[in-house]
Parts: C-alpha cells; sequence; structure tokens
C-alpha cells in the first residue's frame, strides 16, 4: 500500500504517492476546496500513511475526515510540532522547510548546505556536514516582491517573472524586472558567500530560472519538500513493523 504526501502552502496544494523513498505521480491544486481535492485523489485508493503538511492548523473536521480516509494519518502543522522536535528541528520553522532539512540531510550526508526555497516566501535555511540545522532567514519570494511593488507604490505596473533580464533595467518595466531578479539573485549569492563550503540546494517553482543565473554549479531539486515527507511517511511505517 502506498502512502500520500500532502503539502498545504501559501498559494497551492500538492500532493503525491510515495513508495517509501520513491515518489509517484505528483498533484497541484490552487483553489478553496482543498479538502474535496485531496479526497478526489485519493477515491480509488487509500494510502497506508497519509502525510499532511499544512502552513495554517488543520481543524478537527479536516483532521476526521482524512483520518477516515487512510490507515494512519500525520498531520504537520503548527499545532503539532512532535516531529520536528524529533529531529533536532527549532519549533518555529514552518514544515516545508523543516521537510527540505530533512531531505537535505538524507540526500547530502556527511556534507554541509544552503537550502533555498523560491516560492511565494523565499527561506534560506543552513545546516551543518552533521546535518545539524544551524539557522535560516525568511523574505519575499520573486512574484510576491513584484505583487508588492504594485501594490505598495500605486504608481509602478505590476510586471511578472521575465524569461530573461539584464542586472541593470533600461525602461520602467525592465528597470522593475531587473530590480527584483537581480535583487535576489545578489541576495542568492551573498548568502552562498557566507559559506562557500555548502552544497547549494535550489527547489521551489523559481529554482530553475534562479540556478540559471548562479555563477556556481546548484543542485536544483524540485521535489524537495515532498522527499522530505516521504521520508517521515518511511520512518512512520517503519515504526508500524
Amino acid at each position: 500500500m502506498s502512502n500520500l504526501l500532502v503539502e498545504i502552502g501559501n498559494t497551492a496544494l500538492k500532493a503525491a504517492w510515495a513508495e517509501g523513498m520513491t515518489l509517484g505521480k505528483t498533484f497541484r491544486y490552487q483553489g478553496e476546496k482543498g479538502m474535496d481535492f485531496i479526497l478526489s485523489v485519493i477515491r480509488r485508493d487509500k494510502p497506508e500513511v497519509m502525510v499532511v503538511s499544512s502552513v495554517y492548523p488543520l481543524s478537527p473536521a479536516d483532521t476526521d475526515l482524512l483520518g477516515k480516509e487512510c490507515s494512519h494519518l500525520v498531520v504537520l502543522d503548527s499545532d503539532h510540532k512532535e516531529i520536528l522536535l524529533g529531529h533536532g528541528l527549532p519549533s518555529y520553522l514552518s514544515y516545508d522547510r523543516a521537510a527540505s532539512v530533512l531531505a537535505a540531510r538524507y540526500l547530502f550526508r556527511g556534507m554541509a548546505c544552503t537550502i533555498v526555497d523560491f516560492g511565494t516566501t523565499l527561506s534560506v535555511d543552513f545546516t551543518d556536514k552533521d546535518g545539524a540545522y544551524t539557522g535560516g532567514n525568511v523574505s519575499l519570494g520573486c512574484r510576491t516582491r513584484f505583487k508588492a511593488l504594485n501594490r505598495y507604490s500605486r504608481a509602478l505596473p505590476l510586471v511578472n517573472t521575465p524569461a530573461s533580464c539584464g542586472t541593470v533595467g533600461s525602461s520602467e518595466q525592465s528597470s522593475i524586472e531587473s530590480g527584483v531578479v537581480s535583487g535576489i539573485q545578489f541576495e542568492i549569492e551573498g548568502y552562498l558567500a557566507l559559506h562557500p563550503g555548502n552544497v547549494p540546494v535550489f527547489t521551489g517553482g523559481d529554482a530553475n530560472y534562479f540556478a540559471k543565473r548562479m555563477k556556481s554549479s546548484i543542485f536544483v531539486i524540485c521535489n524537495l519538500v515532498m522527499m522530505g515527507l516521504a521520508l517521515i511517511a518511511d520512518e512512520y511505517v517503519k515504526k508500524l513493523d
């Protein structure tokens, strides 16, 4: 029986089936009926373990509903910090960041890592060579920066992430494009320079976009969060045996 991994983020919901650490088909949903979407994914096959990571606390009703659709439900949210603490991670970490750290530990054993997640927020987390978490920062993601400029400046237009851009703009639109994109690039290059011996690991929707702009080689693992959730599910299954 397969496990189901669910990540409820700031703007979208992702789900993926997993056999141990092997990920299967991934689903993505953006809307207000997240529970209905999860139920549609498991309409035919019931998971043995369902791991649900959420940026907001699940309601008791949702927890009860999902618990009836699997053999074992593992909820990871602000009301359930046991797994974070069990892996030596601070309780303030969101579970998407925590899952990325766990996956990086698994993939790069014995190596320190700088993990950058390019999503609605831009998070940067650090681990040492023993896998211990040493801290991290959070700022606005790429599209969030474009939206913030438009919303709070009033005079500036809403601009989308360009296919390519230089480091200096020559028009209002290109100035916004290069300002946001180059700003993030310089920001990340600064973080990488803090720990030059670390393995740089990029994940999230804009990971490939920014990896191409970096001067150094980057590991891009788009499903890093899902891999971390798969690890949690697999550990849970092994405890049951």
